[in-house]
């Protein structure tokens, strides 16, 4: 099968094919896909699900001139294959390889950079507009998943692209999990079919225009016929939704049906004289067409390297309990002696441990879908109430609520409590994951305590200390493997602003927080080797920072390093220069982060070799810092 895809270099010559031949590329595709991500990891059960899809709109559509704008990028490995990317699709996430999601920097084809959801209705929105205005006639076709309709900005594009009546506009629904219609029988799949046809799309602007032009009883008729219409595609479609947010609603059609899409999407094509932008309903199933996937969706939308027969990840068992896991074992902790506790995700149950945490307390637990707005501010409700909410939200998602974080929480004070996991550098996922703006983007935050914990004693005591603190509370760590030391079993809660002096040492201090500690501390075993006594001081907060603790180890030392895998804009190091600069301290200092760009996949350890945040990273500096 991979000769069929050796001649399909871009979707030109993918129109090339006959459409008999185009079930055998899906069939290719798929299998491709599992072959490859069985040695790379990815994206799995969701590109799966969308073979099909993205197979026939590049066929129907001229891509890239008409315009396809995924959602996320979860289910567009096969959009990657088909444009392009086969030949480098073994180097998906790593450094200088393709990009697990879409980027425009990688292809003409990804129109539009995605890795959060619910983006691909406005963007294509405003690309239609623009389009529109210059005159141009291309099609807009924004393909977003059923997941991705729990954000609320999804709603707004809809609204927005309706008001605008863009009929150069096709959104399409990939709808794999939630069953927003559960009637996608023969009938329903039979007339999304008939309704998108020429005929029947010529009956109804006929009949439209005809009883416009009867005095005043056509609008009384029009008006009754079209509440007909909507009343009978009520009983077998979520039509009325969708029209009532302006949209021409075409389905539910077979999303794996390569002969129903093609019908489906060549008559939307071609339609003519429609006066609002088409919503094309696509019933799919995650991982179709691989039984372990399709049997288990969710522990295969991202996975490892896995066997292709068995399905068994070859990832090897870690040494030491993921940041993930700690985590939510301290929760069920903590909450088996304060019922007040409860935990909040934002559709990543598993990603954040809390779907452990639902195992045990099923009535404190709450999964408000692709929503972190909704998350903060359904918390910042709780609390009012007495409750002690935990919102467990990776950090760089957290990003999509900071006015509610700060007008609903932090403005009021309320004792909600944010969990942020995969701070910093995330790896594989790349630019629109990495967790690097938290510190910058919680510390300036009034009444908010922002902590990070370098081991998983320490992650554990945070989290009750910021259950106990009477207002927000922020701490954030790394994903993977925790560092692995003994697990207490009392959680004790730390001193608020309390630093730890964990070495001592006169020539130069190194000021670290959080998973930076560790190599601190090597770095410091480094430089006594070469006679130069460093101090590690773990700041534990950001904010409030223990400035007394800092400006005294300054006044010892004479010079500082301060250590964070975080932005060094508005980061842990500016706070540090803050504290010293209010007591009018001048000191030597070098500030080691992550520098103001982009950084894309690879693997985090290569990163921070790269960014001097490793030990010999931080032992150079510290060298160079007492050269001068």
């Amino acid at each position: 099968m991979s000769s069929l895809l050796d001649s399909i270099e871009c979707p030109a010559d993918l129109r090339r094919l006959p459409s008999e031949r185009l079930q055998e590329a899906a069939d290719a595709l798929r299998a491709e896909i599992v072959e490859q991500v069985s040695q790379t990891g990815g994206h799995l059960a969701a590109s799966l699900g969308a073979v099909e899809l993205a197979l026939v709109l590049h066929y129907v559509f001229e891509t890239p001139d008409d315009r396809l704008i995924w959602d996320v990028g979860h289910q567009a490995y096969a959009h990657k294959l088909l444009t392009g990317r086969r030949k480098a699709f073994s180097t998906i996430g790593q450094e200088r390889g393709i990009g697990k999601f879409l980027r425009r920097s990688e292809s003409p084809y990804d129109v539009f950079g995605a890795g959060h959801a619910g983006t691909s209705v406005s963007a294509a929105t405003g690309i239609a507009e623009a389009i529109r205005r210059r005159g141009g006639d291309e099609r807009v076709v924004a393909v977003i998943g059923d997941g991705a309709l729990t954000a609320g900005m999804a709603y707004e594009g809809l609204n927005n692209a309706g008001w605008l009546k863009l009929t150069n506009l096709v959104v399409v629904l990939n709808d794999n999990e939630m069953s927003i219609s559960p009637n996608v029988g023969a009938l329903s799949s039979y007339l999304a079919r008939r309704w998108s046809a020429p005929l029947a799309r010529r009956m109804k602007h006929s009949v439209r225009a005809f009883l416009e032009h009867i005095p005043r009883a056509g609008e009384e008729l029009l008006e009754l016929v079209r509440r007909a219409e909507q009343s009978f595609k009520a009983l077998i479609s979520p039509a009325l939704l969708f029209e009532g947010l302006g949209f021409n609603y075409i389905g539910p059609v077979d999303g794996h049906s390569v002969e129903k899409l093609l019908e489906t999407f060549r008559n939307v094509r071609a339609m003519e004289g429609h006066q609002e932008p088409v919503l094309v309903h696509c019933v799919t199933r995650k991982g179709y067409g691989y039984e372990p996937a399709q049997g288990d969706p969710l522990k295969y939308h991202g996975v490892t390297p896995f066997e292709i027969p068995s399905g068994e990840m070859r990832k090897p068992k870690a040494a030491a309990p993921s940041w993930t896991s700690v985590f939510a074992d301290a929760l069920i902790q903590l909450a088996g002696s304060d019922d007040r506790v409860v935990g909040i995700t934002a559709a990543m149950p598993g990603g954040t441990g809390l779907d452990r945490f639902a195992a045990v307390f099923p009535q404190r637990f709450y999964d408000v879908g692709i929503a972190e707005q909704h998350a903060v501010t359904f918390a910042a409700g709780l609390a009012t109430e007495g409750l002690r909410p935990v919102c467990a939200i990776y950090s760089t998602f957290l990003q999509r609520a900071y006015d509610q974080v700060v007008h609903d929480v932090c403005v009021q004070n309320l004792n909600v409590t944010f969990a942020l996991d995969r701070a910093g550098l995330v790896g594989a996922d790349g630019a629109t994951h990495q967790g690097l703006y938290d510190y910058a983007y919680l510390r300036t935050l009034p009444n908010m305590l922002v902590m990070a914990p370098r081991d998983e004693n320490e992650l554990r005591s945070m989290l009750r200390t910021a259950l106990e603190y009477p207002g927000p509370a922020a701490l954030r760590y790394p994903r993977g493997s925790a560092p692995g030391v003994p697990i207490e079993a009392e959680i004790k809660p730390i001193k608020i602003g309390e630093a730890e002096l964990l070495r001592d040492g006169s020539d130069v201090a190194l000021i670290a927080i959080g998973a930076t500690v560790g190599p601190a501390q090597a770095a410091a075993e480094r430089l006594r080797e070469a006679g130069i006594e460093a101090a590690v001081l773990n700041a534990r907060f950001v904010k409030p920072i223990d400035g007394e603790r800092i400006a005294e180890l300054a006044h010892r030392c004479g010079a500082l390093v301060t250590v964070e895998e975080h932005s060094v804009n508005a980061g842990f190091g500016e706070a540090v220069l803050g504290a010293l600069a209010e007591r009018g301290q001048q000191v030597a200092c070098r500030v080691l982060g992550v520098p103001s760009r982009v950084i894309e996949h690879g693997k985090p350890a290569d990163f921070l070799a790269q960014l001097g945040l490793d030990a010999r990273g931080i032992e150079r500096a510290a060298r160079e810092l007492l050269a001068r």
